[in-house]
């Protein structure tokens, strides 16, 4: 991130990513730390354990607000899954082309596999096409000093999660019936580090909408990050961090003892004025194209 760069050259990116708890269906590794001394009490404070959300779940979340972006521009979004998939509903698959998908390479030219639409040239597809966009897990930490955010890493406080699925009779006088432990990541509070393998203004333009929209949208269940949305656990606030911000501005970011410098501001009116209608023009011509 530099401020060197123009636009048309960037291909490093941070989104923040703050939320309250999160959940991936994807599990959570962890590092269990000496404090623990081989005797793990997931509820004791002095285990600072700290691990790595996947990137699977981020990637999900990130697609389905970019298919969204697409949707919105008035044309259909590469679908994420083969048409010949085992899908555990009858014609699930038609009904999401009805919504606003084409069949997953659709879009691909006989003669040129590797220039499909905008979501295929992001995420790839068959053949072995691979994707332009890299994205990486987030490692995190409870201990802030340990926190590199110039390399996409968060402050987040790992718990296990144990809850009693109780009977619903009186006469049982709520007996558990099982017991469900969760993977949990509580005040999660850092960067997503995204790269594209080539700089496209386009591709910026995407993420930077899909962010915008994720944001707007946290709060609905389709539009919540990891695997059980249905208790809260998922509300995500994002935003794209400036990418005429420098490290130390980066890290700046997230100083809670410091505020903006005048030459942050000054790259933000910058950013609003100049490079995101540009970005956003890019992206408009680019998904117009897919569609001709």
């Amino acid at each position: 991130m530099t401020d060197a760069l123009s636009v048309a050259d960037l291909t490093d990116v941070y989104v923040r990513l703050d939320c309250d708890l999160l959940v991936v269906g994807d599990s959570i590794l962890t590092d269990r730390h000496h404090a623990s001394n081989g005797n793990y009490d997931a509820d004791d404070p002095q285990n600072q354990i700290g691990g790595i959300i996947p990137a699977y779940p981020l990637s999900g979340w990130l697609r389905h607000g970019m298919e969204k972006v697409v949707q919105q521009h008035g044309h259909t979004a590469c679908h994420p899954g083969e048409s010949t998939a085992n899908f555990m509903k009858a014609d699930v698959y038609d009904r999401d082309l009805e919504a606003g998908y084409h069949e997953k390479g659709a879009c691909v030219d006989d003669t040129k596999v590797d220039d499909g639409c905008v979501i295929f040239d992001l995420f790839g597809g068959f053949e072995g096409i691979p994707g332009k966009l890299m994205r990486r897990p987030i490692k995190f930490s409870p201990v802030r000093a340990s926190v590199d955010y110039t390399h996409g890493q968060a402050e987040g406080h790992y718990r296990r999660l144990n809850r009693n699925v109780v009977s619903r009779n009186p006469e049982d006088h709520r007996e558990p019936l099982r017991n469900s432990g969760i993977d949990a990541v509580a005040n999660l509070d850092g960067c997503w580090h995204l790269s594209f393998r080539e700089p496209n203004p386009a591709f910026l333009g995407l993420l930077a909408e899909a962010i915008d929209f994720l944001k707007r949208n946290n709060t609905e269940f389709m539009h919540q990050l990891g695997g059980s949305r249905n208790f809260g656990a998922g509300i995500v606030y994002c935003d794209l961090i400036n990418p005429l911000y420098e490290d130390r501005e980066l890290d700046r970011v997230f100083d809670r003892g410091k505020g903006s410098t005048t030459a942050m501001d000054e790259k933000d009116k910058r950013w609003a004025e100049n490079h995101r209608p540009e970005i956003e023009d890019a992206l408009a011509a680019r998904v117009g194209s897919d569609h001709e």
